[in-house]
């Protein structure tokens, strides 16, 4: 879609130069996916020049201009399992980036529950500062966010420890070709041993939520504790899917996970 009240696009871009009526691009997949007539200007952080990914001895950096189809390229089963959530066509995935899915905020996005999932890190710039979030807590709702007026996300950090760790994946839509309905990704321990479990509820909720177990869980704790802990109102209600059945979904998918990781 066309915004034609874009005057003016700056590249390369940096903290300092937002303004009222600026927008952050990116891959643009959802920037442009709807009328926003009220931005002026696009700062642009392609050329910014980040690597896409940076290994390092605690974990993995992913720029936030890292496209899709450079995380799946990764080497990380989970990673490409997310990336194959998007359900989208390989132009998308050598477009769209993580930072983009992540700033969107949709409860469908996947790299949301990647990051969540993996206790990752969200690192946050403005001017003359930075913050760090975690990603289960970055998104609030469905599309938002904790990020500030002109603050920008720079990267995501998994660490190491949860890369390692065994995971297990559900996904569900109403359709093959569906936004995700329910996303449910679950680890075994924490990457150094393997005891316990970290269920993690996305794209069913309006933001992520993250169930730690410090021993396995039984069926029945498992289904208590998904009761307890989402509320209700909690589950999203759109054309991809009514709360009832994203709420049995999630419930199934999660012994599912539970079983596959506990047997």
């Amino acid at each position: 879609m066309d915004l034609n009240t874009v005057a003016e696009v700056i590249s390369p871009a940096e903290v300092g130069q937002w303004r009222p009526g600026d927008a952050w691009l990116g891959g643009g997949t959802a920037l442009f996916g709807e009328p926003r007539p009220h931005l002026t200007r696009l700062l642009d952080l392609t050329t910014a020049g980040w690597p896409a990914l940076t290994p390092h001895d605690d974990g993995l950096e992913i720029a936030a201009t890292c496209t899709i189809a450079e995380l799946a390229a990764s080497g990380h089963d989970i990673a490409e399992k997310c990336c194959h959530a998007f359900l989208a066509s390989f132009k998308i995935w050598n477009v769209a980036t993580v930072g983009g899915n992540l700033c969107a905020a949709l409860p469908a996005g996947p790299m949301i529950a990647l990051g969540a999932a993996l206790d990752g890190t969200a690192l946050l710039q403005s001017p003359g500062a930075e913050r760090v979030v975690r990603v289960a807590d970055f998104v609030t709702g469905e599309g938002t966010s904790v990020l500030r007026e002109g603050e920008l996300l720079r990267s995501m950090h998994l660490p190491a420890a949860a890369l390692r760790a065994v995971t297990a994946y559900r996904q569900g839509s109403l359709h093959a070709h569906g936004r995700s309905g329910v996303l449910i990704i679950g680890r075994r321990g924490d990457g150094q041993d393997d005891k316990g479990l970290v269920l993690t509820v996305t794209a069913a909720t309006k933001r992520p939520f993250v169930l730690r177990f410090p021993q396995p869980p039984s069926a029945e704790l498992l289904q208590v504790a998904l009761t307890e802990r989402i509320p209700d109102q909690a589950y999203v209600d759109d054309v991809h899917g009514l709360p009832a059945w994203r709420r049995q979904l999630t419930r199934r998918y999660a012994e599912e996970v539970r079983t596959e990781l506990m047997s």
